[in-house]
């Protein structure tokens, strides 16, 4: 780890943003977006890393599971002592693929990137965005992942110059600086897994290979890579609100499910101060009961249910005065 007065000291217009894009690619060519490695370099330092965990793989099962609970209960409506004519089936509709958008698969992934871009930006004076391109094609000659990597560039383009290098780009860079990087085990936190490429592709605008003289090739420029902070960022591990459970309670009755709001006036994510005795916890909303709030870590591991008491809550704050439940 470096000094922090490092940074303070750097100067402000060589910084740069680069993004990374890694694939984990099927026999049939489907891409799905896992993890997103992402690294801030200037000329003299490396000056933060990021491992970005991806939505992907959950918004696709949950879009798969609202889509099955939505045909159940149309199968629900239908009277079958009637004749087939005369059921109330929904007629063939269009096919909304057609449309000029995102799976939200794809774009839960690219806005998350986003956000972090846009948190970046208050941060450091961003002067170029180095991103990877992929070439995912499918049947059709594209995929919903390139379009979804086309609408990125282009939201990215609102906040500086992007520069767009291709995979084999990033790995001879990544060799030329000497940068390890882990292929086995992808899923691993660590920056030799994809934030090791962020820095390969952060250090493409301070050096290239090209022309040295008539009859020789090499490398321009010059760059120093160097310790520097890692964070591993994902999405609070909240479930969205569901018209109901999947499963009916007795009597047939399926309850609403999930959701950001709770009943005791905070929502989910909040950051929140609870007392149990002469003990206090810090941390975030998780979910929440009939008469209590759970409470839970950076890790989303909970520390404990609490219930609230007749005493007022800060609402600035968004302090609980509780007792241990």
């Amino acid at each position: 780890m470096r000094d922090n007065h490092h940074i303070t000291e750097e100067p402000c217009n060589g910084k740069l943003l680069s993004t990374v894009l890694e694939t984990n690619g099927s026999r049939e060519r489907l891409v799905e977006f896992n993890y997103t490695g992402i690294g801030v370099q200037s000329a003299k330092f490396t000056l933060w890393l990021a491992h970005l965990q991806l939505p992907f793989k959950t918004v696709k099962e949950r879009m798969e599971q609202r889509a099955m609970m939505r045909r159940c209960r149309r199968g629900r409506r239908i009277n079958r002592k009637l004749a087939f004519n005369k059921r109330a089936h929904r007629q063939k509709r269009f096919d909304n693929r057609r449309q000029s958008k995102l799976p939200p698969s794809i774009r839960a992934n690219r806005e998350l990137e986003q956000g972090v871009v846009d948190e970046l930006s208050l941060i450091y004076r961003i002067a170029t965005i180095a991103y990877e391109i992929i070439k995912a094609r499918g049947n059709k000659g594209f995929s919903p992942v390139m379009v979804g990597q086309k609408w990125q560039i282009e939201n990215l383009e609102t906040y500086c110059q992007v520069k767009q290098v291709e995979g084999w780009q990033t790995a001879n860079i990544r060799q030329h600086l000497g940068l390890h990087k882990q292929k086995h085990s992808k899923g691993d936190a660590i920056p030799a897994t994809h934030a090791v490429d962020g820095v390969a592709l952060a250090c493409t605008a301070f050096i290239q290979y090209g022309i040295i003289d008539r009859q020789t090739m090499g490398w321009h420029g010059s760059v120093i890579v160097t310790p520097a902070p890692f964070t591993v960022i994902r999405r609070p591990t909240v479930c969205r609100r569901q018209l109901h459970l999947t499963v009916a309670a007795k009597g047939g009755i399926r309850r609403k499910y999930g959701g950001t709001v709770t009943r005791h006036g905070f929502r989910k994510g909040d950051y929140v101060e609870a007392t149990q005795g002469a003990k206090t916890f810090h941390g975030w909303v998780s979910g929440d009961t009939e008469k209590q709030v759970s409470i839970s870590d950076q890790n989303w591991q909970r520390l404990g249910q609490f219930s609230k008491n007749s005493r007022p809550i800060d609402a600035t704050l968004n302090r609980i005065n509780c007792d241990g439940g």
